[in-house]
């Protein structure tokens, strides 16, 4: 199955669960339901976008829940202690502290060739704790936020939340990275053939350094996004989100073993996850089969790559003989 039919199949998946979850219940396909569906999935979809740069690497960033959720932490109380602070300078600091946990998963995965998986575990769970610390186990709640804080993600441009208009600058952003850059084209190099991409020269410590730097850059944006749009912070921000965003990247056909994945299919499957969230309560489905549901698709994801890419081996040979050398005659 070509990637092209692979996200073709996704999309129409979508519109026909929409469609049917609105045949049983019509308030689902609304203006305003749909609008907040697609409202709802931002955030994921940032995430799940820069989480595809880094599984492309061969790579897993599983702290990125927690980085968001300790940015965020730090923007709140960053802003409630200081109402005059320009938001700019809010977000710019929730942003930085992001990238800075980025880096230091990108420096000791890329420079000390540390496996991927043991290193953003252990940070997932030192920087869940450094929220504790930094809030002292105390929430920051909406009436002590700036209200300029808590408006801006929810507030409308040309009748669109600045949520979906900051999704749709992160899309264009990560198509741009993974379709016309040097960079990009670097990442999928590296997750084809670590050990060739190498040989021709491609600087693997410094492009693993900044991709992850980059997924802890977006995890730091959606802290404070998560916590203005919510208008609540507390240790458990995004708890075991993480999760949610690499089952987005596998659903959307991004490959574990690395080298495949596209921009579409990221926010294709950030959007899939959402209708089922959307979907459940309107069906008055209990939210606890969210997870049995969302398992179910992973799994049914991870065959068809596995199928994709046994396929894919299969026709390598017969590249190698569409021209075939002729026989050398017997001595």
């Amino acid at each position: 199955m070509k990637a092209i039919n692979r996200e073709v199949l996704l999309a129409a998946s979508i519109v026909a669960l929409v469609l049917a979850v609105g045949a049983r219940a019509p308030v689902f396909v609304t203006g305003a339901s749909l609008t907040n569906l697609l409202t709802d999935s931002t955030l994921l979809i940032m995430l799940a976008l820069a989480q595809m740069f880094v599984i492309v690497t061969r790579g897993i960033d599983l702290s990125v829940a927690s980085n968001l959720a300790l940015s965020g932490m730090l923007a709140a109380q960053l802003a409630s202690r200081n109402p005059d602070l320009p938001l700019a300078v809010v977000v710019l600091a929730a942003a930085a502290v992001g990238l800075v946990l980025g880096l230091v998963n990108g420096y000791l995965i890329g420079y000390l060739e540390l496996p991927a998986i043991v290193v953003t575990l252990g940070t997932m769970s030192v920087y869940r704790g450094l929220v504790f610390v930094l809030s002292g186990g105390a929430w920051v709640s909406s009436h002590q936020m700036p209200a300029d804080f808590i408006a801006f993600p929810l507030t409308r441009l040309l009748g669109v939340t600045h949520l979906v208009w900051i999704a749709g600058a992160a899309i264009l952003a990560a198509w741009y990275l993974a379709c016309h850059s040097r960079f990009g084209r670097d990442l999928y190099a590296v997750g084809n053939a670590p050990s060739c991409a190498r040989y021709v020269g491609i600087p693997m410590a410094r492009r693993l350094l900044w991709t992850y730097g980059l997924s802890g850059l977006v995890a730091g944006l959606c802290g404070y996004l998560w916590v203005a749009r919510y208008a609540v912070a507390y240790t458990e921000i995004a708890y075991g989100f993480e999760f949610t965003v690499i089952a987005a990247c596998v659903i959307g056909g991004i490959s574990i073993a690395g080298g495949t994945g596209s921009v579409a299919g990221a926010v294709l499957g950030a959007l899939f996850l959402a209708v089922i969230g959307n979907a459940l309560p309107v069906m008055k489905i209990s939210p606890f089969w969210q997870s049995a549901l969302t398992g179910i698709v992973i799994l049914a994801a991870v065959l068809i790559n596995a199928r994709d890419r046994k396929h894919a081996g299969r026709q390598i040979l017969p590249l190698h003989l569409d021209n075939p050398a002729p026989a050398r005659s017997a001595a």
